[in-house]
């Protein structure tokens, strides 16, 4: 049966971007060698005009109604929009992912309400923590999660906190004379010290992210003790990595490589 579900398309449907991943074989299962890496990705804005690209990415040689599709979505709108067209395209083998479907055992009161993109995450990170040892999952998207997974694998849950993007946008709603500045302008750590509005902004917007994400580590860590191996994901990962710890690893692709690992088990 698991077999039967590859080629399989991985999809990530986040608040402002959905991803897509391909990937054409099950993992192997026990596998240690690390992450299933999808074949090939690609990124969308959550646009009706945009889903006729899913097609042209897929290739000639592969329509949607020949492989499957697993969802993984904390934004229903998209997913509503995403499924109706992958129908009209004849694609009926979908799965939409929620924490019972997961290869992860959940340790709160309601594994449902947690939003399936930081579950995925821990499905992900349980194939790359050291035995034995907890780990910390960083998601930097326009939220920022922090999640935690015990050393027997559990998800104990987390923190959600603004992302920088977010931020910027609320700082300049909710001001009069604040500018908005946009997530890319913030992909190199700035000087702590502004000399003008825009460079206090930045200084503000990327340092108390970084501080609130090192302080959320050190607590999380302390509460299960030892030192937890550290993953990082989403779109401002990269640049941040080495500020959080210098053993943090950077994952592009964890959840959907999250969804591939639920797929094949």
């Amino acid at each position: 049966m698991r077999e039967s579900r590859f080629p399989l398309v991985a999809v990530d449907i986040g608040n402002s971007r959905i991803k897509f991943g391909l990937f054409t074989s099950p993992p192997e299962p026990g596998s240690t060698s690390g992450l299933p890496v999808p074949a090939q990705t690609l990124d969308l804005e959550p646009k009706p005009e945009h889903l006729p690209e899913i097609t042209r990415w897929l290739g000639s040689a592969t329509a949607p109604g020949s492989v499957s599709w697993w969802i993984g979505s904390v934004e229903r709108s998209s997913t509503v929009r995403l499924v109706d067209w992958l129908r009209g395209e004849d694609a009926n083998r979908l799965t939409l992912l929620s924490a019972n479907d997961l290869p992860l055992a959940v340790r709160l009161p309601l594994p449902d309400r947690v939003g399936v993109d930081r579950l995925l995450g821990a499905v992900a990170a349980n194939q790359l923590r050291t035995a034995g040892q907890g780990a910390i999952v960083v998601d930097l998207g326009t939220a920022i999660t922090v999640d935690l997974i015990s050393s027997s694998g559990e998800f104990l849950g987390g923190a959600i906190l603004p992302g920088i993007g977010t931020s910027a946008r609320a700082l300049h709603e909710f001001t009069d004379l604040l500018p908005l500045l946009k997530m890319h302008e913030l992909a190199e750590p700035p000087p702590a010290l502004g000399t003008n509005t825009l460079e206090a902004m930045r200084s503000g917007l990327y340092w108390g992210a970084v501080g609130g994400v090192k302080q959320l580590i050190e607590l999380l860590s302390h509460s299960i003790g030892g030192t937890p191996d550290i993953f990082l994901t989403g779109g401002a990962a990269p640049a941040v990595a080495g500020l959080l710890s210098p053993t943090a690893r950077y994952e592009p692709h964890l959840t959907l490589a999250g969804i591939a690992l639920a797929a094949a088990q």
